[in-house]
């Protein structure tokens, strides 16, 4: 959250509320280990990011009637996220060229896991989860930039 812009309208205790609600709900998993369990955090903390960021673009744009979340109903958001949209988009995009620099931004940038917890938990170096982060990190502000040019 530390990297949102400032008045987000989501706090980091609703966040961490409904990624657990979200977590919970996921009976079916069987929990492998720690490691696992903060993999799944992460990814389950960014997509309520993004689909916040996308129905608050929605409602911008004139969206019909939508259901309205715990989150959403807290405030809405003076202006859409479209920053975060298109990361999740280059991070869509990364994850087809390379799954682990993806997930090392997932842990890192949405979980706020540490370059040590990170490494930790995809059972790597600390020296790769440095190298994979600011490669990941100089991919992704190509690809957005790209998209952006490209008018997505």
């Amino acid at each position: 959250m530390a990297g949102e812009r400032a008045g987000h309208s989501l706090q980091p205790t609703a966040l961490v509320n409904e990624a657990y609600l979200r977590l919970v709900d996921l009976q079916r998993i069987q929990w492998q280990d720690r490691a696992h369990f903060f993999a799944m955090a992460a990814r389950v903390m960014r997509r309520v990011l993004v689909d916040l960021a996308r129905a608050t673009r929605n409602q911008k744009r004139g969206g019909g009637a939508q259901r309205v979340t715990l989150i959403e109903s807290r405030a809405a958001a003076k202006e859409p996220t479209y920053e975060l949209i298109a990361l999740d988009d280059a991070l869509e995009a990364l994850a087809k060229v390379d799954e682990r620099m993806s997930r090392v931004v997932e842990l890192r940038y949405f979980a706020g896991l540490t370059v040590e917890e990170t490494a930790e938990v995809l059972g790597v170096s600390r020296m790769t989860v440095i190298r994979d982060w600011q490669m990941s990190r100089d991919w992704l502000k190509r690809e957005i930039r790209r998209g952006a040019a490209r008018g997505g």
